[in-house]
């Protein structure tokens, strides 16, 4: 097993967090450094640490993910205008927290590029 992250923490509520989504798979809650209006991270409720350590016992979580992106984007208004989803790998790409995320961003145009 991994090591726990602070994510562990927020899923299990030992840490405040302003949690938006939460089921049996996966939490989503608001990130404390926000870099658009609306920017949230997904994150399975399961360990995983990077995209590289997925396995095929995890496909459903992993798609959660997603529809749970399409549930808080249309709550949060940037259905229709449009958001950003990003998940970063490993140092060069960007992960920052060994405990796989999605990022879920929007409320304004993000350009060709937004976190790097």
């Amino acid at each position: 097993m991994s090591e726990e992250t602070i994510f562990s923490k927020i899923i299990r509520k030992e840490i405040p967090a302003d949690v938006l989504y939460q089921d049996d798979l996966v939490t989503a809650f608001r990130d404390i450094n926000p870099r658009a209006p609306s920017h949230i991270l997904i994150i399975p409720n399961k360990l995983i640490p990077t995209t590289n350590d997925v396995e095929a016992e995890d496909e459903l979580a992993m798609g959660r993910l997603f529809t749970v992106a399409k549930k808080l984007a249309k709550e949060e208004g940037i259905d229709e205008d449009g958001y950003r989803l990003i998940v970063n790998c490993n140092s060069h790409g960007g992960q920052e927290v060994y405990h796989i995320h999605m990022h879920l961003l929007g409320g304004r145009p993000l350009g060709p590029l937004l976190l790097g």
